[in-house]
């Protein structure tokens, strides 16, 4: 029987302990990891939490992220209840193996500690490997601040494991800005944790020397199709117990969650789209543009990154006349991932309705993306809901120095 560990009713924790807090008061059976910077505290964390008898569970070093996710996929087909945390070139390196765990309906919790890719190589917070993920299957939700790291970590072992959905999920944070930062927590305690998540059921197809099953059988051309539309299909609907995971949380803490998070909208005219950190930075510049300037800004963040909160979107965007999709990871060749995303929702939207849409790619490898940069953008859309069409590049990098580089002209009626 693990040790309770007494907490007090605010603790003052970063987003990495957080988690990892998280990861003790569900119990995990099994952490198999490769720590890798700067998620590296979760999983020191809970062996920490392993060898002081806080958790009855294993803590398992393995040789590379790649075999951690392995060793994952293992001990949730096993019937454990599983957990790991990795980074950037970790991510990358894990990325076969998110496809094995995401078609075996494994539903394993992987805390994301968003870090620029190589190369140059860098450890700081972008979201290039969060978006590395986006097809793999999973579930992502993502966290704006170490509270919210803690919350949501603890909703994503309810959400995953829920028998309707059977799916792995990521909850991604970023680096630095979240993960190193201390902020007052206010935890569960551990009772109150545990009966929120409730006890791990396993289901009758667990892996049972008693009775041979097979995962991750070839299927080829017969079967594969038809596997992965419904492993798509279970993805798309698990937003229904999202929604009841995230009401049962909110009857307990009274902190509230939603797929997609609005602030100001009911009377937005401009509006900027985010992710991570950076939306609390969005929100700071509308309220103060809306007291000094009068300009009717708001700020809509996607919670859930997948499955893709499409319908609550086109929604929130109904009487904006200018929109900034803002994505913190280089496009290499492409419009922007989120500002994809944005502009999949708008097709659907019909035409008189349909905002203009400008890509805003910033602080990639860590770098500051500040209040003033913010109501810089916010007032860039007003100009464009002024006179009706984009004056400026649709695409721009924000706060890039040295020589102003052009990428897409915006066409101009």
């Amino acid at each position: 029987m693990a040790e309770k560990m007494e907490l007090n009713e605010i603790e003052v924790w970063d987003g990495n302990q957080a988690a990892a807090q998280a990861l003790r008061q569900a119990q995990v059976d099994v952490v198999a990891a490769y720590p890798i910077t700067p998620s590296t505290p979760i999983v020191e964390g809970y062996g920490a939490f392993v060898a002081n008898g806080y958790v009855d569970g294993e803590f398992v070093m393995v040789e590379s992220e790649h075999a951690a996710m392995s060793g994952c996929v293992g001990a949730a087909a096993a019937g454990g209840r599983v957990a790991t945390a990795t980074s950037s070139q970790g991510f990358a390196l894990m990325v076969e193996v998110l496809y094995q765990a995401s078609g075996m309906r494994l539903p394993i919790v992987l805390t994301v500690v968003n870090r620029a890719l190589a190369s140059p190589l860098n450890v700081r917070g972008d979201h290039g490997d969060m978006y590395l993920g986006r097809d793999s299957g999973w579930i992502q939700i993502d966290a704006f601040n170490a509270q919210e790291a803690y919350d949501l970590t603890l909703c994503a072992f309810k959400i995953g494991e829920d028998i309707n959905v059977r799916l792995p999920v990521m909850v991604h944070q970023d680096g630095f800005v979240t993960s190193h930062t201390a902020q007052n927590i206010n935890p569960l305690s551990d009772d109150e944790a545990y009966a929120f998540i409730g006890d791990y059921k396993g289901v009758d197809e667990m892996l049972d020397f008693s009775k041979a099953v097979t995962y991750g059988a070839q299927t080829e051309e017969d079967w594969h199709y038809e596997h992965k539309a419904r492993q798509h299909r279970a993805l798309m609907d698990s937003y229904t117990v999202i929604d009841r995971v995230f009401e049962a949380f909110e009857k307990k803490t009274g902190r509230k969650y939603k797929r997609l998070e609005e602030y100001m909208m009911e009377d937005a005219e401009v509006a900027i789209v985010a992710l991570g950190s950076t939306v609390e930075t969005a929100i700071l510049a509308a309220k103060q543009l809306r007291e000094e300037e009068g300009i009717k800004a708001g700020v809509i963040a996607p919670r859930s990154f997948r499955p893709f909160p499409f319908n609550e979107i086109r929604e929130a965007l109904a009487g904006v006349k200018a929109v900034a999709a803002l994505d913190r990871s280089c496009p290499m060749g492409a419009m922007g991932t989120l500002y994809n995303e944005i502009a999949g929702v708008m097709a659907s939207m019909p035409a008189e309705q349909r905002p203009l849409l400008t890509n805003f790619i910033y602080g990639l490898g860590g770098r500051d993306f500040s209040v003033a940069e913010a109501k810089r953008i916010f007032r860039e859309q007003k100009g464009h809901a002024d006179v009706g069409h984009i004056t400026t590049e649709i695409q721009q990098f924000s706060g890039l120095r040295g020589p102003k580089l052009g990428f897409y002209e915006a066409k101009r009626s």
